[in-house]
């Protein structure tokens, strides 16, 4: 960066030299901003996309005869935006990936600053995570936690390989940039304990459903929990359930949403947007783009949203 002395301004004789002065001493105008700061309402830069599970199991299976959990931290499959220059984030604040661990297989214990979980799509009886040194089984349907700086790796110890979708508040973290990760010494943290049933990080799939059908003759047609406690910091996690023909209403948020298809199948409508969905899919509703679902069968669908960011920080809009 050049450095130009108060003399220099002062000798200023139009505005183009001004302008020359600013920039070589590293300051811009305010009145002459390439972009504005500011604007009367919310603008997201990341489109409304849809990935297909059918079409990602199959590369994950593919990617499984040449990447092994030694080569790679992770054998998962990034769901990136397709907006120009990004490579990695789902939706401004979070990312989604599939992942899949094959029999006999263990992905490696480690830790990080990022927030995450997982919806379990399709696995064996014996697979299960360790999350702080407690197995917890993964069964299709469940939905299982890791908060920050909490120790968790994958075993599969059942003959079938195992997929799952991960959700991770990375993005935010790049962003505020307090990122830490550490691998687990030795690999991978083992554990003598049998399977924790009841585990707080596990939200298994049938007390979900006990409590959707409890709210059968108050909600007909659509019905909605939120998931916990415990909950994470950064990201609420919602499940609904629509009846076949039944349709949420339109609506939009600041905060930012991905859906993965627990069961069922369907249709979306993200802003101009349309996708067809079945179990397994993963659709992203950007920020402040209007969105709704409609059910050609019984569908359950998770929301992961950053919700509780938006709130905490009086951002959240609806």
């Amino acid at each position: 960066m050049g450095h130009t002395n108060a003399a220099g301004f002062a000798a200023a004789r139009n505005m183009e030299e001004l302008y020359t002065l600013l920039a070589t001493s590293g300051m811009g105008p305010g009145w002459n901003k390439p972009e504005p700061s500011l604007w009367p309402a919310p603008k997201s830069s990341f489109a409304p996309a849809h990935w297909s599970y059918a079409l990602a199991k199959p590369a994950l299976d593919a990617a499984g005869r040449f990447v092994s959990t030694e080569l790679a931290e992770r054998r998962n499959l990034i769901l990136f935006n397709p907006v120009p220059g990004n490579t990695y984030a789902t939706a401004r604040t979070m990312i989604s990936a599939y992942q899949m661990v094959l029999p006999g297989e263990t992905a490696r214990s480690h830790r990080h600053t990022p927030n995450a979980l997982r919806l379990v799509l399709d696995t064996p009886e014996r697979a299960y995570t360790v999350v702080d040194g407690r197995k917890i089984p993964m069964r299709a349907g469940d939905v299982l936690l890791t908060p920050n700086g909490s120790w968790h790796g994958h075993r599969n110890e059942g003959d079938e390989p195992a997929y799952w979708i991960d959700f991770l508040d990375a993005p935010l973290v790049h962003f505020l940039e307090p990122m830490f990760f550490e691998p687990f010494p030795g690999g991978a943290q083992e554990s003598d304990q049998t399977v924790d049933e009841r585990s707080p990080m596990r939200f298994p799939i049938a007390k979900t459903r006990e409590r959707l059908e409890a709210q059968a003759e108050s909600s007909p047609g659509v019905r909605e929990v939120r998931l916990g406690p415990p909950h994470l910091d950064t990201m609420a996690l919602d499940v609904l359930r629509l009846d076949a023909g039944a349709a949420t209403a339109a609506t939009r948020s600041t905060a930012s949403a991905i859906f993965a298809v627990i069961e069922g199948r369907g249709t979306a409508r993200v802003a101009e947007r349309e996708f067809e969905w079945r179990r397994g899919d993963v659709f992203v509703a950007p920020a402040w783009r209007t969105h709704a679902c409609s059910a050609l069968e019984a569908s359950l669908l998770l929301r992961v949203s950053d919700e509780p960011v938006l709130r905490k920080l009086g951002w959240l809009r609806d």
